[in-house]
């Protein structure tokens, strides 16, 4: 019993403890689980859990296809991607982006067959922590209970102030030094079903 306890007692102390203030955390990129990782934790975890922890990307195909992705990432399932005929979007500036309703069946599909389920770790991480909250909050109301998402994402936050005022150059996991690349593996890319 007692080896047991002393067993029990280093886990615990081995434990990696990811700290992020949800205080801190804007309300665009709150999630309802609460559970919040920057880019240098995400990592962290993962390495730490490996196939014990699945890694999502959930910004559109488009985006990973010219901006690259975490190499760790174990998927791109975009939760929201272009309709090929999408409105202009006046509010945001950009083209209308639409839920991808494939989203919580390709990642339970995915999961499933990596032999994991609804209590295992789930990573999500977009450009900027809002659409992994986003999706994390589809995730928790379906029933995961380890969703925990990326609250500084791929390519961080705009810089307010200095030489790169208004460029993503603040945190992420890009600006972080994370490894990532440009050259994309096909088994991790998402193919829609039309």
């Amino acid at each position: 019993m007692k080896k047991i306890l002393s067993l029990i007692a280093c886990c615990l102390v081995c434990l990696p403890a990811f700290a992020f203030d949800a205080a801190k955390v804007p309300a665009a990129k709150q999630s309802k689980a609460g559970k919040y990782l920057d880019a240098v934790e995400a990592n962290t975890l993962k390495s730490q859990l490996g196939a014990k922890a699945y890694f999502v990307d959930v910004r559109t195909r488009g985006e990973v296809s010219y901006v690259g992705m975490a190499t760790p990432v174990d998927a791109n399932i975009p939760y929201v991607e272009h309709p090929y005929d999408a409105p202009w979007d006046d509010k945001n500036a950009r083209f209308k982006l639409d839920v991808n309703s494939d989203f919580a069946p390709e990642l339970a599909r995915r999961m499933e067959q990596a032999g994991m389920g609804k209590d295992d770790t789930v990573i999500l991480i977009c450009r900027s922590g809002d659409r992994s909250a986003r999706a994390a909050n589809l995730l928790a109301d379906l029933g995961y209970t380890k969703v925990y998402t990326v609250v500084d994402g791929f390519e961080g936050d705009v810089a307010k102030d200095g030489p790169r005022a208004g460029e993503r150059a603040v945190n992420g996991w890009k600006n972080s030094g994370l490894p990532w690349s440009f050259k994309l593996e096909k088994s991790k890319m998402y193919f829609p079903k039309f």
